[in-house]
């Protein structure tokens, strides 16, 4: 099935990655294999992003080549064979001549094919690109390699030059197109409706995998078959554990949920945490602890234009969140010793956010130093959650009991434009009183 991209799109993402090799040099992109699950049986297949964004291709054991000569780019795909009985038992390939008409590769061949042609596209080129974390596509580089090596006599050339694919890969993803950000705007209306299904649906003594199901029928129905990522439904002291997938215990009257779920749509992925009253009324303490991670939420997305970073917003969040804590009494002392000491940290255990794209952390250098602080510029064509969290769990003794079990986190996700940010999370209520009348009209 073509994806919901024009094709064009994807051609322009091969042409952006021939731009950034030198000429008389070959890329070999590789999709996914099937990957079994039980027995006879596979997960659900899911293509190799860097692969999927240069082809729009979504079968497995398929291979991708660029060659770019002195005066022309070629873009080769193998993929598998047309096989009526494969096909029959395993469903439709596009095969060889779809594959040219409705890809716009140059050529395509059989996956079987490929040990046959690839030693003839790297002789006599200078350099190789490939991803060197694909550890099976490695030995098979060097194979083929050797495979070269060994005509010397006859005029044969290896690459002397090994690239990793990613290198580029990774800095072109970082950017959207119009066209990308469009079907994210789209993925986070999908997943934003299912956070207010979940919202409506919830309801002490049901359980938290019902609340899942809700969710995914939401995704499903408008068009993101699949979630980006496992869909984490924590009631209660469960919000505290921060990849908590289980979602198998019973919710709780003056207990808050804490969802983080995003759909994906056409490989690209929203990426969207709310937290909620189980019973559709915030507590005193509930309140509190939201309204200050909302406040920094806010705060955080209101400063991101081109030219902020990561470690700027860390540091505007930190200090708003340190003097949120002491005011509250669940931090004590000095205000500039805690923002020093960074206490905050006791508190919010993870990272203020990251990039997001074809994956739910996609791919792209922070320009991270030592301490780990994130000073990459941010360009319009970015796109990044901001996800502040609190988490107290009910075995911290340092805190008094009436905030003890309150796990709070709310996630949006923002694109950098020309002069400042667009919130992509519309569709989800984030305030005190949107969640709280949503709830109450489910109930009504």
């Amino acid at each position: 099935m073509l994806s919901k991209l024009p094709i064009e799109e994807f051609q322009a993402h091969r042409l952006a990655f021939f731009e950034q090799m030198p000429t008389n040099s070959v890329a070999i992109i590789p999709a996914n294999s099937e990957v079994t699950r039980s027995n006879d049986t596979e997960f659900v297949f899911c293509q190799d992003k860097n692969f999927y964004y240069l082809t729009g291709f979504n079968e497995p054991d398929a291979l991708l080549v660029l060659v770019k000569n002195d005066d022309s780019c070629e873009s080769v795909l193998f993929c598998l064979a047309k096989d009526e009985l494969q096909e029959v038992w395993h469903g439709r390939r596009i095969g060889q001549e779809k594959a040219v008409a409705d890809y716009k590769v140059e050529q395509a061949f059989t996956s079987d094919e490929i040990d046959s042609y690839l030693p003839d596209y790297l002789d006599g080129k200078s350099q190789v690109f490939f991803p060197f974390a694909n550890e099976a596509l490695t030995h098979k580089v060097f194979a083929w390699i050797a495979q070269v090596k060994s005509t010397f006599r006859q005029g044969g050339k290896a690459p002397a030059n090994l690239l990793d694919s990613a290198d580029i890969t990774n800095e072109l993803r970082l950017i959207k197109s119009d066209n990308e950000l469009a079907l994210m705007r789209q993925a986070n209306v999908i997943s934003g409706n299912a956070h207010q299904r979940a919202m409506q649906k919830a309801a002490v003594g049901k359980f938290e995998y019902q609340v899942e199901a809700e969710i995914l029928h939401e995704f499903a129905r408008n068009g993101a078959r699949h979630a980006a990522y496992g869909t984490i439904v924590a009631g209660g002291d469960n919000a505290n554990i921060l990849h908590y997938t289980n979602n198998s215990d019973v919710l709780n009257d003056n207990e808050l949920l804490l969802i983080d779920a995003g759909g994906e749509l056409d490989g690209y992925a929203a990426d969207i945490t709310r937290t909620f009253p189980v019973n559709g009324r915030f507590t005193q303490e509930q309140k509190a602890i939201y309204q200050l991670v909302l406040d920094a939420k806010n705060l955080a997305v209101n400063a991101i234009k081109p030219g902020m970073s990561f470690a700027k917003l860390n540091i505007i969040t930190n200090e708003f969140l340190t003097k949120g804590l002491l005011d509250l009494g669940i931090l004590t002392g000095d205000l500039a010793t805690l923002i020093e000491e960074k206490k905050v940290k006791d508190y919010f255990i993870h990272g203020l956010g990251h990039w997001l794209g074809l994956d739910v952390h996609d791919v792209g250098d922070y320009h991270a130093n030592a301490e780990r602080e994130q000073h990459r510029a941010f360009k319009q064509g970015m796109v990044m959650t901001i996800e502040p969290g609190i988490y107290i769990p009910l075995s911290d003794m340092n805190v008094e009991q009436k905030w003890r079990g309150i796990g709070v986190r709310i996630e949006d996700n923002i694109a950098v434009t020309a002069t400042g940010y667009e919130n992509l999370t519309q569709d989800a209520p984030d305030t005190i009183d949107a969640i709280e009348a949503l709830m109450a009209k489910a109930n009504s």
